[in-house]
């Protein structure tokens, strides 16, 4: 495989080839996705002289707890209809998570079209989100909005700067460059929002597509809010759409539970069953954590709950994926481990500490706290002794993580 960094100027038409090819690119979204590409990293491989397969990176921060932690977003994974098969795209983007690594990046993230192709490389599934499909008109929310302001394309800094301003809590991702703003939902959609800040800031908003403009659905890409005020005049702001609107689809803010938010959600869900309109909560996980430098993210990790010492045994799927010449290998190796108000990790084993066996998939989700010791013993790539995944689960006791940002 030839791979190398992307050029715009040379690049271009078989890129865009390529992503109208995999169904990403329609006609007047180039302008978009240079933006996209532009904002990280982009690294092609090429067949016969020309792109065949791009992988695209963004970098950010991720919250850990009260700290933020630099991480890589895989943002794009590509590969065009000549070059499938190949494994030009699993090589490709191993070599930029090494990139990404050597950069600084902690821990890189991205949002998957299956489970599967990305454990190859390391990466483990994150958290079920929840999405509500409810009619606003049966919020039950008693605040009355004042009138918004209408948010559009030349407001973009404005949505970008908010976004980034939000209450965020664990998990919660952000990114440096505005080119990692998706504008879809100005092309066909709409934003309504507030700007209270001490400069005119635009603190607390919306951003909604949709297909149809009279009943909808309605598809709520994104609310961003500094408070719960400022998020219950955006509830508010979205029930007063129930005077039309039928159907609104909105992700579950963290430490929400929506359903308490909603009149008679049962006797919704019954009355509009199998119709367009039809009112019901599901749950996926779409997005996929890896860690990049076990050290740093150990040395971040503040745990006030006790503190376990550990051997642990980690093995990384990268390394096969990696040429001889990467400097950056994953992170497998041998470790012994200290979780707790002062976390860390150092080279070695400790014969007198008990074992735990991981791939870095199943440890950077216990890590983040998407799943407990426990349950990651019967479902993934982890074993130990039970009192070592019970010290575990009574120490890593983290929120959900929720990134509340999705490519």
């Amino acid at each position: 495989m030839r791979y190398r960094d992307y050029d715009s100027e040379k690049d271009r038409p078989a890129v865009c080839r390529l992503l109208t090819e995999v169904g990403w690119l329609e006609k007047g979204k180039e302008e978009a996705y240079d933006a996209l590409l532009a904002a990280g990293r982009t690294l092609v491989a090429d067949i016969d002289g020309e792109a065949e397969c791009l992988v695209a990176t963004t970098p950010g921060d991720m919250r850990y707890l009260d700290a933020d932690l630099p991480f890589a977003e895989v943002t794009a994974v590509a590969t065009s209809r000549i070059a499938r098969r190949q494994g030009l795209a699993q090589r490709l983007l191993a070599r930029s998570l090494a990139a990404s690594a050597a950069d600084g990046a902690m821990l890189a993230r991205v949002c998957v079209f299956d489970q599967g192709f990305y454990n190859q490389v390391g990466f483990g599934p994150g958290g079920y989100e929840h999405e509500i499909f409810f009619d606003p008109a049966s919020l039950r929310v008693e605040v009355k909005p004042r009138i918004p302001r209408r948010l559009t394309v030349e407001d973009r800094e404005l949505v970008f700067a908010s976004r980034r301003a939000r209450r965020r809590g664990h998990g919660g991702v952000s990114y440096h460059s505005l080119g990692a703003l998706d504008m879809d939902w100005a092309q066909k959609g709409f934003g309504l929002g507030y700007c209270d800040g001490p400069q005119g800031e635009l603190t607390h908003h919306f951003c909604c597509a949709y297909e149809h403009a009279d009943h909808g659905p309605y598809d709520i890409l994104w609310m961003a809010y500094q408070t719960r005020g400022q998020f219950l005049e955006l509830l508010g702001l979205i029930k007063s759409l129930g005077d039309q609107v039928r159907l609104v689809h909105a992700r579950e803010p963290q430490g929400v539970q929506f359903q308490d938010l909603l009149d008679r959600p049962f006797r919704h869900h019954e009355t509009t069953k199998a119709s367009r309109f039809e009112n019901r909560i599901t749950a996926s996980a779409f997005w996929q954590v890896r860690i990049l430098d076990l050290g740093r993210c150990l040395a971040n990790t503040h745990l006030p709950w006790g503190e376990v010492r550990f051997n642990l045994q980690l093995t990384d799927p990268i390394e096969r994926s990696l040429g001889d010449d990467a400097a950056w290998r994953g992170v497998a190796g041998d470790y012994i481990v200290t979780l707790g108000p002062t976390s860390s990790c150092e080279r070695g084993t400790d014969p007198s500490l008990p074992t735990l066996n991981a791939s870095v998939n199943a440890f950077s989700r216990l890590w983040l706290g998407v799943r407990p010791a426990v349950g990651l013993a019967v479902t993934d790539d982890l074993s130990g002794p039970e009192s070592l995944l019970t010290a575990l689960d009574a120490c890593l006791r983290l929120p959900e993580p929720k990134p509340d940002w999705e490519f």
